[in-house]
This record gives C-alpha cells, sequence and structure tokens, in this order.
C-alpha cells in the first residue's frame, strides 16, 4: 500500500480504468462486427459456410488455449507486461487482417487476434481489482463490464455499417484505431500494478491442455470422418493426463481440486459451459440467415441483431442485484429456462417469419442470457474461500471462452454433414435452413439439460 501511496500523484485511477475498458471493448466489438461482414468475406473469396464458421472459431480456439496461461502469465511476470502485449497483439493481427488476400490468411490472422485477446481479458479484471479498494471495487468492475455489453451492442450495428459502406476489411481498420490510444499510453500505468512473483509455470498443462483444446475441436469439426473420431479419441486420453498432470502440479493451469470437491462450484461452471454452447453461436447464425434467407442489407440485420445485447444489458444489473436477495443459482435457472424457450422458437424460422417475432425472440434470449450470467457468476464466486478467487475468476471465463468454442464446433459439425463445402447460394438456401433447424433444436435441448444442472446446485 505504501508503494501505491507512493505512485498516487503519478497516475489517475480513473484514467487507467478507462485504458483498462477500451481494450476489453475490443474482444466483443471486433467479434460481433465480424459476423456481420461474414457474407462479404465469403463473397471475396468464395469460402463456404463452414469456412466462414472459421473465421470466428480461430478466434475463439486460441482464445479458449491461452487465457489460463495468460492469466497465469500475468502472476508471474507482470500483469500490465502481458496485459499490454496482448493489446499489442491483437493490435497487430487486426492490422495484418486489413491487408489479408487469402481466406487462408485472414485465419491466422484471427488466431492471433485471439491470442490477443485472451492476454487482455485474462488480467483486466485482476488489473481493476489492485486498482480500487473494496468499498469501489465493484463500480469500477461494473463499468468495465458495461464496455462488454457495449462492444456486444455496437458490434453489429457498426460492423453492418462499415461493411455495407466501407467493405469488411474497415471493421479492422477501426479496431486499430481503438487500440492505438491504449498502445499509446502503456508507460501512464503505475508500477505496483505489475508486481511479479515467482512462480513455476505449469508447462507441462499448458501443452496438453492446447493438445487437447485442439484435438476437440478439430475432431467436432469433423466428426463425420475417421479422422475426426480418432481426433475426440485422443482428446478423451488427453484429457485424461491432462488431469492426472494438474492433480499433482503446485500451481496448475486448472484448478481441479475446485471443481472435484466443491458440488456448487462444479455445477455452476458446469451450468456456465451449456449456457455459453448453446447461445453463442445464435448470433453468427441470425447474421447469415438475416442476409442469405431474407435479403437483409448488412447494416439492417446488424441493427435487428442489436435487440439482444441491448436487453441484456438493461437485464443483467437488474438480475445482479436480485441475485444478493435470493439464491443465484434459481435466478440463473429462470435465465436458462428463457433461453431455451427462445431456441425452441427459433427451430420455427422460415422465409417468412415475421420481424416482429424475430425481434421478440432475440428479447427473450437477451433477458435469458442476462438472467443467468450475473446470477452464476455470484454463485461461483460465493461458493469458494478468497485465496480461490483468482483461480475460480479464471475457471469463468474458461467455461465461457470453452462454450463459445463449442458453440461454434457444432454448427461446423451440422454444416458439413448437411451442406458440405458448397459455398452458400439460392440453390442450396433450403439444405441451409434445415441446418439452422438442427442447429437451434439441439441447442434448446442442451438449454434443458443445463436448468436441470443449474438447479441441482442448490439441493443440499
Amino acid at each position: 500500500m505504501n508503494v501505491e501511496q507512493g505512485e498516487e500523484q503519478t497516475y489517475s485511477r480513473r484514467f487507467i480504468l478507462v485504458l483498462i475498458t477500451i481494450a476489453t471493448f475490443l474482444n466483443p466489438f471486433t467479434g460481433t462486427a465480424v459476423n456481420l461482414a461474414l457474407p462479404a468475406i465469403g463473397a471475396e473469396f468464395a469460402a463456404d459456410a463452414a469456412t466462414l464458421a472459421w473465421v470466428t472459431s480461430a478466434y475463439l480456439l486460441a482464445s479458449v488455449i491461452f487465457l489460463l496461461p495468460a492469466g497465469r502469465l500475468g502472476d508471474s511476470r507482470g500483469r500490465v507486461t502481458v496485459f499490454m502485449t496482448g493489446t499489442l497483439v491483437y493490435t497487430a493481427g487486426s492490422l495484418l487482417a486489413v491487408f489479408t488476400p487469402t481466406i487462408g490468411m485472414l485465419l491466422l490472422f484471427r488466431f492471433v487476434q485471439g491470442i490477443g485477446g485472451a492476454m487482455i481479458y485474462a488480467n483486466s479484471v485482476a488489473l481493476i481489482t489492485y486498482l480500487y479498494p473494496p468499498g469501489e471495487r465493484g463500480y469500477a468492475i461494473g463499468l468495465n463490464t458495461t464496455a462488454v455489453y457495449a462492444g456486444l451492442s455496437l458490434g453489429p450495428f457498426i460492423g453492418g455499417a462499415l461493411t455495407q459502406f466501407f467493405g469488411w476489411r474497415s471493421t479492422f481498420v477501426v479496431t486499430v484505431a481503438i487500440a492505438v490510444p491504449v498502445l499509446a499510453c502503456a508507460g501512464r500505468f503505475p508500477a505496483f500494478l505489475n508486481d511479479r512473483r515467482q512462480e513455476r509455470f505449469d508447462l507441462p498443462g499448458l501443452i496438453l491442455s492446447s493438445a487437447l483444446i485442439f484435438c476437440l475441436f478439430l475432431g467436432l469439426a469433423s466428426a463425420a470422418t475417421p479422422g475426426g473420431l480418432m481426433l475426440l479419441v485422443a482428446a478423451l486420453v488427453l484429457g485424461a493426463a491432462f488431469y492426472l498432470v494438474e492433480r499433482r502440479h503446485q500451481n496448475p493451469l486448472f484448478p481441479v481440486s475446485l471443481l472435484t470437491s466443491n458440488r456448487v462450484f462444479a455445477a455452476s461452471n458446469g451450468a456456465a459451459l451449456i449456457n455459453y454452447s448453446a447461445t453463442y453461436a445464435v448470433g453468427f447464425l441470425l447474421s447469415l440467415y438475416l442476409q442469405y434467407i431474407r435479403g437483409y442489407e448488412p447494416i439492417a440485420a446488424g441493427t435487428l441483431l442489436l435487440v439482444q445485447p441491448i436487453v441484456q444489458a438493461f437485464v443483467a444489473p437488474a438480475a445482479g442485484r436480485l441475485a444478493d436477495r435470493v439464491q443465484p443459482g434459481h435466478v440463473a435457472s429462470v435465465g436458462m429456462a428463457l433461453s431455451a424457450v427462445c431456441l425452441f422458437g427459433l427451430v420455427t424460422l422460415s422465409d417468412a417469419t415475421p420481424v416482429t417475432a424475430i425481434v421478440a425472440l432475440l428479447a427473450v434470449l437477451g433477458a435469458g442470457v442476462g438472467l443467468f450470467s450475473s446470477p452464476n457468476t455470484a454463485a461461483i464466486m460465493g461458493c469458494v474461500e478468497a485465496r480461490f478467487y483468482g483461480s475460480a475468476s479464471a475457471m469463468t471465463a474458461m467455461m465461457r471462452s470453452l462454450g463459445m468454442m463449442l458453440s461454434m464446433g457444432a454448427v461446423l459439425v451440422v454444416f458439413a454433414f448437411i451442406m458440405g463445402s458448397t459455398v452458400v447460394t439460392p440453390a442450396i438456401f433450403p439444405e441451409f435452413q434445415r441446418s439452422l433447424h438442427l442447429i437451434f433444436l439441439a441447442f434448446g435441448v442442451l438449454s434443458v439439460f443445463g436448468v436441470v444442472l443449474s438447479l441441482s446446485r442448490n439441493r443440499r
């Protein structure tokens, strides 16, 4: 504390919070903006639907692999160092994407963005926690969370407008422009935020987890082939090896002990995994549906997709306050049930579905995700001791990213089974719609299982 007080006159907490919040905004903004650019990307590179799904999946894959290692590196090498390095990596990936000549190179640069995004997100909340005392910390973290919702809300609209008027590459130009002020102010971070400690890094865990995630995701993407089945078997073997290694490591990447000894923690994280697996790909799928099937311009599609994150932004804070008064697991369960209602409703989508029905379904989904997220996080953080807060926070972020990755993996599997590698044209619109119906049905059923799991954590 003395070090912090001695530096009090050399930095502004609010200014540092603004920098952290801007960097946090990049991830959801770029992700949702790129979704609206996918048809334009597909048209330029003659890419099929499965390949377009990899534009999102490549980012998620890198994020899942590097999220926990980035958090551990922040603890041992300095959180500001890792945070700013992540911002630089993210900016570099965005800049390279502007000039990409092929779809393959674009996928590579999205993977680079995912590495940078993991380094940013794994350390942003930790930096705020160190920067603000308990009495002010909730407000600061709330502002940072608002940036996430702002990115989700503005991404589709701005991404659609940029794609329509300036081309899909302009979305990455804007990302670079947003990141530059953060990089320019790197020297403004106080030294105490960059404390380092000697800690043995879990290199075996990193290698095993990376191999596990690669095999799992690639296996899901090619599950219809013998090679895909072999990859899934390899993922099971690697998962067992990873579990054994993490149980014995002094500073594991994955808090195995919390999962095995704390039923509420395990059930809450499982519910989070299911929730994000069932809901993340909805924006991606509806973006394609609105532009391919309904013929919407990108900006119009983006405007319509604003409904979900706007409702979510209003509901989530109220849900967090409600979780302070009643059992948070009950509130989260209601939220997941609402998500299931929306997903089953989306199964009925056709080329004549009224826009009002789509808006209503998106509003229900926004309310469901908003009711689930804050209370579920409160349940996770409220069931562990203070010494496990860091691991619990990292685990929650891991479940979110892994769920997103699995959500897109499921899309890849269904697209591969039903449409193959054919470019999306009017000739295969019926197959495309059949794919949507099957995916939304599967996600709805998965959400029902999630409700059961979410309710089970409250049993004595």
